[in-house]
């Protein structure tokens, strides 16, 4: 899905026909935590998560150096996502491409692929059992 540049409030998102929504951010994760916790979606790519129909599963992959990683308001942060109900696919440690060794790095394809796999299997019995 292409990130918009506003948030218009009068058209109907595309995207919340989705059966799940995965935040694959990247580095800019460290950015976009506290503007999904603070509710300032007005940045392009967030709007969505504000739209989003809270009856369905939204994961999030946090990413970003381990400096900010171990910053406390990070976990804050991301306590309160997960407040939101929101599901973390939690960040892995090794060496990342700032040089960094250690938490940070986005969790691998196969784990998140695997999670989303996991959620919707459960979301789906949730929804037809």
């Amino acid at each position: 899905v292409e990130p918009r540049t506003s948030c218009p409030v009068t058209e109907p998102s595309e995207e919340r026909k989705f059966r799940v929504l995965v935040g694959v951010t990247g580095s800019v994760a460290a950015l976009k935590l506290p503007l999904l916790v603070s509710r300032l979606l007005d940045v392009p790519g967030t709007c969505v998560i504000r739209a989003w129909d809270r009856s369905k599963p939204l994961l999030f992959c946090p990413a970003m150096n381990t400096a900010m990683w171990e910053h406390p308001i990070t976990a804050q942060q991301v306590d309160q996502l997960k407040a939101f109900g929101y599901i973390e696919i939690p960040c892995v440690a090794k060496k990342l491409v700032c040089g960094d060794q250690g938490l940070g790095a986005m969790a691998e394809v196969e784990t998140i692929v695997d999670k989303v796999r996991e959620i919707l299997s459960q979301h789906d019995g949730v929804q037809h059992g």
